[in-house]
């Protein structure tokens, strides 16, 4: 009985009992009272014969009290109590009860004690006769009687209620196994086909329910299992994707690796301005290359953190910048560094460039996108325990949508045919240097996002394995 159903059925039938004892209790009382009044009605009838007639007879006398059921009858007319049928009682009276204006307690307490007292006892009883025939009338009589007939009664009543119980808990449990417990089972089964394989979208539950907290359920139970399977094939692909890319920078990283060697040759240019872009191709180079080999050590538990060194922050702005400046050749974007010259902070170089390239990046896309000129501003400050460096434009501000997922992958795209990583990226590379990034305003006058980096000397750097499959520095 250790199912749902088995145990609804045996509460079922207990509950029913229990409302069958509290109406078996005063049912019971009033069959007692029942019964005695009869007794008072039959001994008043058989008062009217001695009334009618002056002398009867010892045989007719006794005879009546028998047809009756009593040992003596009183009657009480015009205020005299007169003896009216008698015969002799072979024990003492053991009490009196009034069923003139009894309360509902007392009959329960009196029916109670009757069947509980195996004993045959002598009781008398006072009512009121029937159609006014007198002011009361007094009966005495044997309880042995009276204790048989309220026992058969009882009996018959309670095999009544387990007739009523039984077969009111078996509609109960086939109501409950087919609106209840079958539902449950079908979701129970759903759950466990679905753990064999949370990929295949065919295994996803399908609420059916008519009941509404069941409905719920399965609804619930719906939308978990829709986001499981969606993260599961996003995972999926990431993972495809990671190796994908793992190869791709293989190749590139040889492909950039014999572009270096090409550099020196750049370098000897006498074209003015090809000896001035040079530095700016190798140091691009450079990274490019450090780049791919990052992403060819993701995921290795040697991975080393940041490394950190005093870089002055406004020649690694005006380097980024400059990049940025050969990217918009028509001059619609403007791009101004507004970095204190003396500026200096504790980072890792190469990661701050990544920071600030995908922020400065996702500004000058949107700016494109709006089609009229733009501006660009890279700032900074300190105070004595953070370093903030700024990024803002005057672009239109990012979407809703964009703003609800801001810094997760493949979702946080502010821009059709965006994949988000750029945010997610420049968060995660934050974390590793103990600080955050943060959306600091965002509207129709502009978007302006801020990296807070600890000025620590020694900084609390948490390394986390990052939610996308990309390099990780």
């Amino acid at each position: 009985m250790n199912t749902l159903s088995g145990r609804f059925l045996i509460l079922t039938i207990i509950f029913v009992m229990l409302a069958e004892v509290f109406i078996f209790v005063p049912s019971i009382a009033r069959f007692r009272e029942d019964f005695l009044l009869q007794r008072i009605e039959r001994a008043q009838i058989a008062s009217l014969v001695l009334l009618a007639e002056d002398v009867i007879s010892p045989n007719l006398e006794s005879e009546l009290l028998e047809n009756a059921g009593v040992y003596n009858v009183v009657l009480r007319r015009d205020e005299v109590r007169q003896l009216v049928l008698s015969s002799p009682v072979i024990q003492p009276l053991h009490a009196s009860f009034d069923l003139r204006e009894p309360s509902a307690l007392e009959l329960i307490r009196d029916a109670m004690r009757c069947l509980v007292d195996t004993e045959d006892r002598v009781i008398r009883v006072i009512g009121n006769p029937t159609r006014e025939a007198g002011l009361l009338i007094e009966i005495t009589l044997s309880t042995q009687a009276l204790r048989a007939a309220m026992l058969d009664y009882g009996i018959r009543i309670l095999i009544l209620s387990a007739v009523i119980s039984i077969f009111t808990a078996v509609l109960l449990f086939f109501a409950v196994r087919r609106l209840l417990v079958t539902p449950i089972k079908g979701v129970v089964r759903n759950m466990r086909r679905y753990s064999t394989a949370p990929e295949d979208a065919r295994n996803i539950i399908s609420p059916k329910a008519g009941v509404v907290e069941l409905r719920q359920a399965e609804e619930a139970l719906l939308s978990l299992q829709t986001d499981l399977t969606a993260s599961l094939k996003q995972k999926d692909r990431l993972a495809q994707l990671g190796a994908a890319v793992a190869k791709v920078n293989h190749d590139l990283r040889n492909i950039l690796t014999s572009a270096q060697l090409f550099t020196d040759r750049i370098e000897t240019s006498q074209d003015p301005t090809v000896r001035r872009l040079a530095p700016k191709l190798v140091r691009s180079i450079t990274r490019a290359v450090a780049l791919c080999e990052a992403t060819l050590t993701f995921g290795k538990a040697d991975e080393a953190p940041p490394n950190l060194a005093r870089i002055p922050l406004a020649q690694l702005v005006e380097d980024l910048l400059e990049s940025e400046r050969l990217a918009t050749p028509h001059g619609t974007i403007s791009f101004h560094c507004a970095v204190p010259p003396g500026m200096v902070v504790r980072v890792d170089a190469e990661q701050l460039f990544r920071i600030l390239s995908n922020l400065t990046r996702n500004a000058r896309q949107a700016l494109e996108v709006m089609g009229r000129p733009g501006k660009i501003t890279v700032s900074g400050e300190e105070d004595d325990s953070v370093w903030w460096i700024r990024v803002s434009d005057n672009g239109p501000g990012l979407p809703k949508r964009a703003q609800d997922k801001l810094f997760t992958p493949f979702e946080g795209g502010a821009r059709a045919g965006g994949s988000g990583l750029g945010l997610a990226i420049a968060s995660e590379l934050a974390r590793g240097h103990g600080g955050e990034l943060l959306l600091e305003h965002t509207g129709e006058s502009g978007t302006t996002f801020s990296l807070c980096l600890p000025k620590a000397e020694v900084a609390e750097i948490t390394l986390s394995q990052p939610k996308f499959g990309l390099a990780k520095p």
